[in-house]
């Protein structure tokens, strides 16, 4: 039977489960990526699981979010990352070598293998034909761990290519195209399968960036094969025997059919405060401009830095403008200088930034309070800049220089200029020197964890109690992000490794007596959400900081898929209206009584609750997996409880891979 790529990256990694959708899967995961923001929640994991070494083919951990060293928490945390790569067998990506994920595709990933990473954007190695899910920290420690990921089969979503882009339209458009059709849960449940004619126009940066925020839409991952383009960057960057074709068969077919004929795509713009909140970036032409920046892993290749620097060139910046250049990796930087192109961008008037996430993640180049900030980013959820009251919108790097370059959103195809062609080298600079590569197991043995004082033990969660009642501390609409449960940002995310610290911050852009009130119930509490709960950003901390101040159950109208999986592995019941209506019924500070959870649970899929003496009947789509997971109090007292031997999916360790470098 014909197959597209999905099912063949899914079906070749299958280990338990059947391939339908809707049913739970398990597959096999061939690498891992973390990174900072994350990825000291997911060290501390390992070593409370007693991991000796990752069981992964490679695995590698990333500094790339907190690189601001205001204070001493951020450098204490990098030491600790880089103690416990070494520790634990890892790769180790040094600040400022660059974002992972374009730093990934280059150095580390292959067509045909699964990655997992607790990153949202990790889907952006799709790109180069890969299946690459973002899910919660403790899903990438089990992985190393050797156990394989469970996740319900999604539909596979063909989108048909056609076309070629006309001029001053760019792979950013594409995807906000998509976004502007379908909103920010277009994709839920489904992977997006990118083929078609259009494909041959698009190199794999181009589809880098429409993998990356296929996230926003809610989708699973995306994935494009891995042809003649992905062959050419694998060259490019210096490892042409590490590509391996994988295309659909002739005649495969999808769940979900789509078209997009590329000639007819126009610059689009997503407006604040939504990445689905998309117009024609005419019909927001003429609102005034004060910040520009250019950067980030939705739009992290040379050709993204490059045609700005081309548009921008001989010419400087609008005098109110403050445009700001984030280089995604350090090699993209050098082939910036190496081109030209650092020195037109320095000549316009940017300000050239580290090479990592920054104003992506709300670390550094906070915009002023209601001045509209243009942004290459893949996200402007409220607050999520570093500024409470910010005003941020998301385009192609072709709008930012148009706006960087007249004071005031401008379709760039106003410019009276000719579109600048980007003449691109046929090989890009290659430095690994700041990869550092897993040690020799006997060393590693010899490694202790270096904690500064701000990095704490996860705490100790207990079981989900048969009988509870339970206030409802928080009542919340439609779409609420992880960035509002957990804001990012540099005030926020240097406490990253210190859950009782970090919990003070939890929902204070939308009820900042959250936390307080919390602590008034310490029998627990909890929460009553909207559509699409936890959208957005895969960090855990959104669950377990809330858990820590006494969650227990999360009652939505529907759940994000890596939130929904983040509630149950830390033992946090996510339940849903069987009723959407009965969402009016609830207040804050009505108390909802269950009984009988146990059983509940694990005979079916509803769950009834008294409120004011009447029934309230929900749901839940847990498998039973999850339910002993969720009844043990989380994954890791379930893990515990059954002892921390292998799982009888582990496999053997294998070779670890290199990332490899051109000879001569």
């Amino acid at each position: 039977m014909a197959q597209n790529v999905a099912q063949k990256l899914i079906n070749s990694h299958l280990v338990s489960g059947t391939a339908e959708p809707g049913h739970e899967i398990g597959l096999s995961i061939d690498q891992t990526l973390t990174q900072d923001a994350t990825g000291t929640m997911v060290m501390l994991e390992l070593e409370a699981l007693g991991l000796d070494r990752v069981k992964t083919d490679l695995s590698v951990q990333y500094v790339d979010h907190n690189l601001l060293q205001t204070d001493e928490k951020n450098p204490e945390d990098h030491h600790f990352l880089q103690s416990a790569a070494q520790r634990y067998g890892l790769w180790f990506s040094k600040p400022g070598n660059g974002v992972s994920h374009p730093v990934h595709q280059a150095r580390f990933g292959r067509p045909g293998t699964t990655m997992i990473g607790s990153d949202s954007h990790t889907c952006a190695a799709g790109a180069i034909g890969m299946l690459a899910i973002g899910v919660g920290g403790l899903e990438i420690a089990m992985a190393m761990a050797g156990d394989p990921l469970y996740v319900q089969m999604p539909e596979i979503w063909g989108v048909e290519l056609t076309g070629e882009l006309p001029d001053w339209v760019s792979a950013k458009d594409v995807i906000l195209e998509m976004l502007r059709r379908h909103g920010v849960k277009g994709g839920a449940g489904r992977i997006i399968e990118y083929h078609g004619e259009g494909l041959k126009h698009l190199t794999a940066m181009d589809r880098h960036v429409i993998a990356n925020m296929g996230a926003e839409l809610g989708a699973t991952t995306s994935v494009f094969p891995a042809d003649d383009a992905v062959q050419a960057f694998f060259t490019a960057v210096g490892r042409p025997d590490d590509f391996t074709e994988l295309l659909a068969d002739e005649g495969a077919t999808y769940d979900v059919e789509e078209h997009i004929d590329l000639s007819t795509l126009e610059p689009l713009i997503a407006m604040p405060s939504s990445p689905g909140n998309v117009v024609p970036v005419r019909e927001a032409a003429g609102e005034e401009v004060f910040q520009v920046v250019v950067g980030s892993s939705a739009n992290p290749g040379l050709r993204d830095f490059a045609v700005v620097a081309e548009i921008l060139k001989g010419q400087q910046s609008h005098e109110q403008v403050s445009l700001d250049i984030n280089p995604s990796s350090r090699e993209i930087l050098m082939d910036l200088t190496k081109g030209g192109w650092t020195f037109e961008l320095i000549g316009s008037g940017a300000r050239i930034h580290q090479s990592g996430c920054m104003g992506c993640i709300g670390m550094g180049q906070a915009p002023a309070v209601g001045r509209n900030s243009l942004r290459t980013m893949p996200r402007n959820f409220p607050g999520r800049s570093g500024t409470d009251e910010d005003a941020v919108w998301l385009c192609s790097p072709e709008t930012a220089a148009a706006a960087a370059l007249t004071g005031k959103i401008t379709d760039p195809r106003d410019l009276e200029m000719d579109y600048p062609k980007v003449q691109l080298p046929e090989t890009y600079t290659v430095n690994t020197d700041m990869l550092l590569p897993p040690l020799p197991k006997d060393e590693a043995q010899e490694v202790e964890l270096v904690k500064g004082t701000n990095i704490k033990s996860l705490p100790e969660f207990d079981s989900l109690p048969d009988d509870i009642d339970l206030p409802v501390l928080l009542r919340v609409g439609d779409d609420i992000s992880t960035d509002e449960i957990m804001p990012a940002g540099s005030r926020v995310l240097p406490y990253r490794s210190n859950i009782p610290k970090i919990a003070e911050f939890t929902y204070i852009q939308v009820d900042d007596t959250y936390a307080t009130r919390a602590g008034d119930f310490p029998g627990g509490h909890a929460i009553v959400g909207g559509e699409n709960y936890g959208q957005g950003s895969s960090r855990e901390h959104a669950v377990i900081a809330p858990r820590h101040l006494g969650l227990r159950i999360v009652i939505a109208k529907s759940f994000a898929r890596i939130h929904w999986q983040n509630l149950a592995n830390f033992g946090v019941l996510p339940l849903e209206f069987t009723n959407p209506e009965d969402y009016g019924r609830i207040g804050r500070d009505d108390v909802l009584e269950f009984s009988g959870l146990w059983e509940a649970l694990e005979q079916g899929n509803t769950v009834t609750a008294q409120l004011d003496n009447e029934p309230l009947e929900l749901r839940h789509r847990l498998s039973d997996r999850q339910v002993e997971m969720v009844l043990a109090g989380g994954r890791i007292p379930q893990r515990a409880a059954q002892g921390t031997g292998s799982s009888k999916d582990t496999p053997e360790p294998r070779e670890e891979m290199k990332p490899t470098q051109p000879e001569g």
